[in-house]
């Protein structure tokens, strides 16, 4: 039993010593002290000994302890220490936020913040509010802050302090960072963030219960006038136990800060550093920005987010320009889908000089597939323009006709094109699932590909109704010279009224003329129907013949043409019961078509006139 008490004894003897030898220490350098000293954070000890608490990184945090508890109550509350530091700013005169020695209960900081808080507190446990006092006298928490950041939130009084903190950020005591000279009996201000290092020391009496604190450049001997002394029981901030070490954080503009050495002593005045054997700092290894530089590099930055922004946005206004839209009816009626861009580049940007013609709805232009070389018909809708979707399905099914390029055609081209537009209007009116009523048949808007075969083409004027059903009463469209007479008085469009506008289609090809206006500057305004009425009764049909041919026709096709005009007979693979009986052009039929043209109003009004898309028709250029 007597062996049990001895060995306890012994035990309390030798961790009253080992607490004893704990009340001191010193460390020129950290160099070997890795287990000495608990880090965490950016907090890392450098290659040569020195401490750096934090990089040039923003908005960050770290701390630096001694691994062990110190002892204070019940006989030890008085301290001395004193250590070197020294700050790196990385922009010029503007730096944030600082290091602070600490003495605390504990070196668990997860909860803690950077910037203003100097990584110690947060937002609940340092109130910014004078009134809430009850949370920060449970802190227990007592610091020297070197305070680079000014916070009139807890009325830092500039950028460049020192401070005495005591369970808050408010400081119970602040000075500008200066140094009292002996020798010259003045201060001098210092600068935080210089680059140099300094030495600073602090030291508690529990008799006097006075804190003092006092700055100078390392070197420099302890000044005699402290920089801050302030009077304040600290027995009530200290537990029996607490840990001593330092805290720094970074805020949007940060700094690098470090420790070169530190001495601490309970029991007396804290042993001098020795500064040859402090570890050197570092040269400076980022380029220093000035505030005009820091302007510079902001105000570039925000000019190349708005080109940036300018960049992208005309770049989303090029791909509205060429946004493809695939609507429903585009799957049933098109078997292949062309790009407006590619459509857009085909026609050069849909030049004027690429423009072929202009319909009721919109214009035609030549173009050239770039990928395949092939030439193309192109037509633009216009945005005001009113054409009915079966409409525009049925004319662009018709624009794939290329234009020929050439002077006159010879009298077989144009037999052969009468019979091919006379079969698609056929297949119009009688052969489709609907009546397709075209209302702008003329020879303008009849296209060839390379080898002469017609196509009825521009079906802008174009109307659709069911077989057997009477057609709606509709304004007057189409073009002076092809309306049939009955249509001015009835405003309703018939097949007849578009073979009407054929036979003027064959006046044309036969005779090379077109149906209304000066046909020459030497000629007065006359209509074809009347010029070529005038040489049937003379028995001189054939005197209208195109003179380009130079009488290389058949005569026997011609008076076909001719019969076929007064319906008395059938263009070759047209069916006799397809004629044009109703609508003679020989004798009154004629006379009244010819009087009753000469009298079409003008365009104004409820009369829409389309434009001739050529001034010679299409045997001079062809369409």
């Amino acid at each position: 039993m007597m062996s049990m008490i001895i060995l306890v004894l012994i035990s309390l003897l030798a961790l009253h010593a080992s607490a004893q030898n704990e009340t001191q220490f010193i460390f020129n350098g950290f160099k070997g002290s890795i287990n000495k000293v608990h880090v965490d954070g950016l907090a890392t000890i450098l290659p040569n000994g020195l401490l750096q608490m934090t990089n040039y990184t923003a908005h960050n945090l770290s701390h630096a302890f001694y691994p062990h508890p110190v002892i204070f109550k019940p006989n030890h509350t008085s301290f001395s220490t004193t250590f070197v530091f020294a700050m790196y700013p990385r922009v010029v005169n503007h730096s944030g936020h600082g290091i602070a020695f600490v003495i605390s209960p504990t070196t668990d900081f997860r909860h803690a913040q950077p910037a203003t808080y100097l990584g110690i507190f947060n937002a609940s446990t340092s109130s910014l509010s004078s009134k809430d006092n009850t949370n920060q006298s449970l802190n227990h928490i007592f610091a020297v802050e070197l305070d680079t950041g000014k916070n009139v939130e807890v009325n830092d009084i500039d950028a460049n302090h020192v401070g005495i903190d005591i369970n808050s950020l408010k400081s119970k005591d602040a000075a500008p960072a200066s140094y009292y000279s002996d020798k010259e009996g003045v201060n001098k201000t210092l600068r935080l963030t210089s680059e140099k290092p300094m030495t600073i020391w602090i030291d508690y009496d529990e008799v006097d219960m006075i804190v003092n604190v006092t700055l100078a450049p390392l070197g420099h001997p302890k000044p005699s006038k402290h920089l801050l002394s302030k009077y304040f029981n600290l027995s009530t901030v200290l537990l029996e136990s607490m840990y001593v070490g330092f805290s720094s954080s970074t805020g949007v503009v940060a700094n690098s800060h470090y420790i070169l050495g530190w001495s601490w002593n309970q029991s007396g005045k804290a042993q001098d550093l020795d500064p040859s054997k402090l570890p050197s700092l570092p040269r400076t290894k980022h380029r220093k920005l000035s505030l005009s530089h820091l302007i510079f590099v902001v105000l570039l930055s925000v000019v190349l987010l708005l080109l940036l922004l300018i960049y992208g946005a005309v770049f989303f206004v090029w791909r509205k320009k060429y946004e493809e839209l695939l609507e429903p009816w585009e799957k049933e009626y098109v078997p292949h889908r062309f790009s407006y861009k590619d459509l857009y580049v085909a026609t050069r940007g849909f030049r004027n000089s690429e423009l072929l013609g202009v319909g009721g709805f919109g214009k035609v232009y030549k173009g050239v597939l770039s990928s395949t070389g092939d030439q193309v018909a192109v037509k633009r809708v216009s945005h005001d323009s009113k054409q009915g979707m079966k409409e525009f399905v049925a004319e662009i099914s018709s624009m794939r006709i290329e234009k020929v390029e050439g002077s006159s055609l010879c009298w077989s081209s144009r037999f052969n094109i009468i019979k091919e537009v006379a079969s698609s209007l056929l297949y119009l009116h009688e052969e489709w699932e609907q009546v397709v009523l075209h209302r702008d048949v003329k020879a303008s808007n009849v296209l060839l590909d390379a080898d002469m075969n017609a196509r009825l083409g521009d079906f802008g004027l174009a109307r659709l109704y069911d077989h057997n059903i009477d057609p709606r009463t509709t304004h007057v469209v189409g073009t002076i010279g092809y309306i049939a007479p009955e249509v001015s008085r009835t405003q309703k469009p018939t097949t007849k009224s578009d073979v009407f506008a054929y036979g003027m289609f064959l006046l044309e090809v036969c005779c090379g003329r077109r149906p209304s206006g000066k046909q020459s500057d030497n000629e007065v305004e006359e209509f074809l129907s009347d010029w070529v009425y005038d040489f049937w009764k003379k028995g001189e049909i054939l005197k209208t013949s195109d003179p380009k041919m130079e009488g290389d026709y058949q005569e026997e096709e011609i008076e076909l043409v001719v019969k076929f005009l007064n319906g008395s007979a059938a263009l070759p693979d047209i069916p006799s019961e397809y004629d044009i009986e109703s609508h003679s052009f020989i004798g009154e039929g004629w006379v009244a078509s010819g009087s009753l043209a000469s009298s079409l109003p003008s365009s104004s009004g409820n009369i829409s006139v389309g434009v001739m898309s050529s001034t010679n028709s299409v045997l001079q250029y062809g369409r």
